[in-house]
């Protein structure tokens, strides 16, 4: 898809841990034992599988979203039907044949996992059919948003990680190195097009001239090419569309007010490059409240942490979030009620970059949806709460006397 190396190296031990995860999962598949008030009864939860699984993934990460989706489904009893993103077949087919392989060795029949390349027509279907109970989907809000109607007027249920707009906060205490370096990697890391990609920076403004102008210095050295060759931190975005998007959003952000401090053009080469972008620009912008899908970033001030908790909850999305601190009482604000309103709530790490054993999605805009470790299994599998009466009396709940 045109990340670097190193990044696509990282994707498939990504799914490589999922399998890892999974396995030891498997067993691990439990219920709830509930104390009942009635005597010689017994109530429980047990968890069956679903049936069949759709997974729709998107072209940024290609096969880890299948990981995160099919791997849980899986050892959670399920068949897998996929749909890969339509301009990475290669890495479908190449999956595919992967967990054909492993299910012919274990003597089990191919369906259990099947897998399609096609455009929107073949997510319609998916979407609509009735036999699959769970869909998966990973891309844009607007597309997801459809989806969701679309499984919602069959009763289905849907499992949804969208679009991100994600904020680095960096308090005025803050290690500025360990900052600087994050940003760059959130920032420019898979050129912009991860979801969990950092799209604004809040600076304190004690700090901000000074991170400011370190960041300024780090993108002046940022190698961009060939994904492949070593030392290369920022290949193409991924197809030509991606290229004309950046160029309309640069428009966007000049004529709302926004001033490019560094970028803000399409390299003039063979590829869709772009250069890395900082904007300076006002929170309340309306660009600000989109997710651009590159490598720009957005730069503003803020005085004080309820102002920054604000800016970062101020935009529709919901997915990850990072502040920058020392301080114990500021750390536990920022995870809090009153804090980061997203799925993902980090200190002093990036917005991106997240570990497999945490659960993984976002709320608002983002689709509310859960992937990858902590109980995300249960997404794929039906509860049941069971009760069994193994007395020769019937005592109702309640204490309710029934003649």
């Amino acid at each position: 898809m045109g990340k670097i190396l190193a990044e696509g190296i990282g994707e498939v031990q990504e799914i490589i841990d999922m399998c890892d995860f999974a396995v030891g999962l498997s067993r691990q598949l439990n219920g709830s034992i509930i104390p009942s008030e009635r005597p010689n009864h017994m109530m429980f939860e047990m968890w069956n599988p679903l049936g069949i699984i759709g997974v729709i993934t998107a072209f940024n990460f290609p096969c880890a979203v299948l990981g995160w989706n099919a791997c849980l489904a899986l050892v959670c009893g399920n068949c897998v039907v996929w749909k890969g993103a339509p301009t990475t077949p290669l890495v479908t087919i190449a999956m595919t044949k992967i967990v054909a392989g492993v299910l012919e060795k274990n003597n089990l029949p191919g369906a259990v996992f099947t897998a399609f390349c096609g455009d929107a027509e073949v997510g319609q279907a998916i979407s609509k059919d009735a036999r699959i109970p769970l869909v998966s989907f990973t891309g844009s809000t607007k597309v997801g948003l459809m989806v969701q109607q679309t499984v919602n007027q069959r009763f289905g249920k849907c499992l949804l990680e969208l679009s991100g707009n994600n904020a680095i906060v960096v308090m005025d205490d803050a290690d500025l190195e360990l900052a600087v370096r994050s940003v760059l990697f959130a920032a420019v890391g898979t050129a912009g097009q991860r979801c969990t990609t950092c799209r604004r920076l809040l600076l304190h403004e004690s700090i901000y001239d000074q991170v400011l102008g370190r960041l300024l210095e780090s993108y002046k050295q940022i190698k961009i090419g060939d994904p492949l060759e070593k030392g290369t931190l920022l290949g193409p975005l991924h197809t030509r569309t991606s290229k004309e998007n950046f160029e309309k959003g640069i428009q966007a952000i000049i004529s709302q007010g926004g001033k490019i401090l560094t970028g803000g053009s399409v390299i003039e080469s063979e590829g869709n490059f772009v250069q890395p972008t900082i904007v300076e620009i006002k929170p309340e912008a309306d660009v600000v409240k989109e997710e651009l899908f590159g490598p720009v970033l957005y730069v503003m001030k803020f005085q004080t942490l309820k102002e920054a908790i604000e800016i970062n909850n101020s935009v529709p999305q919901g997915l990850s979030s990072s502040i920058f601190t020392r301080r114990p009482d500021i750390i536990f604000r920022w995870i809090g009620p009153a804090g980061s309103d997203c799925g993902i709530v980090n200190v002093n790490i990036p917005t991106n970059g997240a570990e497999i054993g945490g659960a993984f999605g976002g709320e608002k805009a983002t689709g509310g949806g859960r992937e990858a470790g902590s109980d995300s299994w249960k997404q794929y599998m039906r509860r049941s709460t069971c009760t069994i009466n193994y007395g020769n009396d019937l005592p109702l709940a309640q204490g309710i006397n029934f003649g």
